[in-house]
């Protein structure tokens, strides 16, 4: 071998070893950028969940509110029922004393 020979043997080394670092730095470079990428969708991930269990926790807790507000107003409307079968019993023995005394008039007159 001859010592220009040598001489373009470790120089065409040299430029193959400096490209092979150039490439490795890009993958790493994309690497970077992948994991980037993914750290930036991980994130959103885990705001979307954050966002999704504070909707659930409120629209449970409005569930029960409103669970809570029906079974008031079912009790009160038991008991309005009520009130009005007793209003409307009061009412027609009313119209039956009222009769009564029309009956009774009545026969005063004949």
């Amino acid at each position: 071998m001859s010592p220009s020979s040598l001489e373009s043997q470790i120089a065409e080394h040299t430029e193959q070893s400096a490209m092979h670092d150039h490439n490795q730095q890009s993958n790493l470079a994309l690497s970077s950028a992948d994991f980037a990428a993914l750290e930036d969708r991980v994130a959103r991930a885990v705001n979307l969940v954050r966002t999704e269990r504070h909707a659930r926790a409120s629209a449970e807790q409005r569930a029960s509110d409103l669970e809570s507000q029906f079974h008031e107003q079912r009790d009160l409307v038991k008991t309005l029922q009520e009130e009005i079968r007793a209003l409307n019993s009061e009412r027609d023995q009313v119209r039956q004393r009222v009769e009564k005394l029309l009956a009774q008039l009545d026969s005063l007159e004949l």
